[in-house]
């Protein structure tokens, strides 16, 4: 089944809300999906691969616009229809993370080009990469990432990316920004560039008008929550891996951006603030459940929230919370509590459609 015709089935059946924007991206990929059939890369070197099989090699799309427009959608949707499989879906923040991991290993080994075992063992299991919200925050992956897609070009892997920014702005007013340069531009040339420019955000409309925080923890609670769920992961999801610092910070449920863990996932383990950052940079939506009351008996879990909710505030990250109280209800026992207050507030502010909507 082609991506357009899985798009309009989704359509008919209630699932999406036909976007004339959407489907003018979906074109790209349908064209692309159409070339992969038959194809298979030579793994040898782009010249080589340039003509694999009398076929030239299938010209990948990044897909850019802002959030919510249906870009991970698009390329999911892509994803399950190509007919390769040897493909993978990852999240461009988790997938970094993990190249930075396996480059450690190498160097530990000896290896003087530690990226180079990294791309190979890329190059051998995949003829299909798909990343989803690209984005580049320091001049370490700028350079690894541009290094990295050159040996998946020239081994003839098939790239299609999501991005909220077009090419010209990743990494913009970065340090050293002129090394990244010849990145762009390879970009540019080897993947079509497309703005999915809808003016509906889906997701915010998902969220338009509904209640974010809810209290007490109850079954009614219990099922509102799962009803946001489904709406925002369309029933599908796993778990994200945050690596930071030798060690897994991992978000139960993922899908496309949003994020939905426990209380106790978030706050009764050892985080800091700086994994509290990392959170908030990897997700657009975090949904926490089963937010307990709070006092000095678990005092330390109740500091870590108010660090876990400073970083969600500042990141401008949607929350969608289940809690044993309304905000102001949820600390009033312990020596926290008046300190508690800011984060009640900021509780309140982030509930607020304007500021969802930021």
């Amino acid at each position: 089944m082609s991506p357009i015709i899985e798009y309009e089935r989704r359509v008919a059946t209630g699932a999406l809300s036909d976007d004339p924007n959407q489907r003018d991206a979906l074109k790209l990929l349908d064209y692309l999906d159409k070339d992969l059939a038959n194809y298979k890369p030579s793994k040898l070197g782009y010249l080589k691969s340039f003509f694999a099989g009398n076929r030239r090699v299938p010209k990948g799309v990044y897909l850019y616009g802002g959030v919510g427009r249906g870009k991970s959608m698009l390329m999911d949707l892509f994803y399950e229809q190509a007919p390769t499989r040897a493909k993978k879906r990852v999240h461009f923040h988790g997938f970094m993370q993990n190249v930075h991991e396996a480059m450690h290993r190498a160097r530990k080994a000896g290896v003087e080009d530690a990226l180079k075992p990294v791309a190979q063992e890329l190059i051998q299991s995949t003829d299909l990469l798909c990343f989803d919200e690209m984005q580049i925050t320091d001049i370490t992956d700028a350079m690894i990432v541009g290094r990295l897609f050159e040996y998946l070009f020239e081994a003839g892997v098939v790239i299609v990316t999501t991005s909220n920014r077009p090419p010209d702005d990743l990494y913009k007013d970065g340090l050293n920004r002129s090394m990244f340069l010849p990145f762009i531009e390879m970009i540019k040339s080897r993947l079509t560039v497309h703005c999915l420019d809808s003016q509906t955000d889906h997701r915010q409309n998902r969220l338009t008008g509904q209640q974010l925080y809810f209290h007490p923890l109850d079954e009614a609670t219990t099922f509102a929550i799962s009803h946001v769920w489904h709406q925002l992961s369309v029933g599908k999801s796993e778990p994200l891996v945050i690596k930071r610092k030798g060690r897994d910070i991992i978000i139960p449920e993922f899908s496309s951006g949003v994020g939905k863990a426990n209380f106790d996932d978030l706050c009764a383990k050892p985080l800091g603030p700086g994994d509290y950052i990392a959170i908030a940079k990897a997700l657009r939506v975090l949904i926490i459940t089963n937010i307990p009351k709070l006092s000095k008996a678990n005092n330390n879990e109740a500091k870590r929230f108010v660090t876990l909710i400073d970083a969600l505030y500042e990141a401008k990250v949607k929350l969608i919370a289940s809690a044993a109280a309304a905000p102001e209800k949820l600390y009033t026992d312990g020596a926290g509590a008046f300190e508690f207050e800011r984060t009640a507030s900021r509780l309140r502010e982030m509930q607020s459609a304007d500021w969802a909507s930021e």
